[in-house]
């Protein structure tokens, strides 16, 4: 699919990460596969995405849209939830996910400890979220920073107002 099928709120996301050619990300509930394609044409050499969904749907859509990424041998889809996230992943330089509510809704102290365990020193945790209901926003800053911040990773807030979009990014 071409770049233009890419959702602004996923290309902003996306670019704001500054994804390098051998970084190692994963991305958490890949759904259409617009953001691993974006992340897999500026990965070269030994760069490599994980992306995992626990929807087969999105597993499916995702494997679709990124054929030539995956026979490239760039990209691994697995159909799977964070928490039992028990795959040899190298150790990680990036996380990505946009809308996944796991870092808000519930209590996920144990996907970020195990988060915190894959990201390299240097590495980020960017976790973005739709602003379209701003009257979720108060909570999904407060909690999923706090998520971050119990892990160990130090938070950082950016926003976008156009298109709507929040940024909660960890650092290790």
């Amino acid at each position: 699919m071409a770049v233009q099928t890419i959702p602004a709120r996923i290309r902003w996301a996306v670019d704001f990460m500054d994804v390098q050619p051998h970084d190692h990300v994963l991305e958490i509930g890949c759904g259409t596969g617009a953001a691993a394609d974006l992340i897999c044409r500026r990965l070269e050499g030994k760069g490599k995405m994980f992306a995992i969904d626990r929807s087969e749907a999105g597993v499916d859509r995702t494997k679709q849209r990124c054929a030539e990424h995956i026979e490239a041998g760039k990209l691994t889809v697995r159909q799977i939830d964070l928490a039992t996230l028990r795959v040899p992943v190298k150790r990680l330089t990036k996380v990505f996910a946009f809308d996944v509510h796991l870092f808000w809704v519930r209590d996920c102290r144990e996907e970020v400890a195990l988060l915190h365990e894959r990201v390299l020193p240097g590495g980020s945790v960017n976790l973005f979220f739709d602003t379209r209901k701003p009257e979720q926003v108060p909570e999904i800053l407060s909690r999923t920073s706090a998520a971050l911040t119990q892990a160990g990773f130090r938070v950082y807030i950016v926003d976008s107002k156009q298109p709507p979009v929040i940024g909660i990014i960890g650092r290790r």
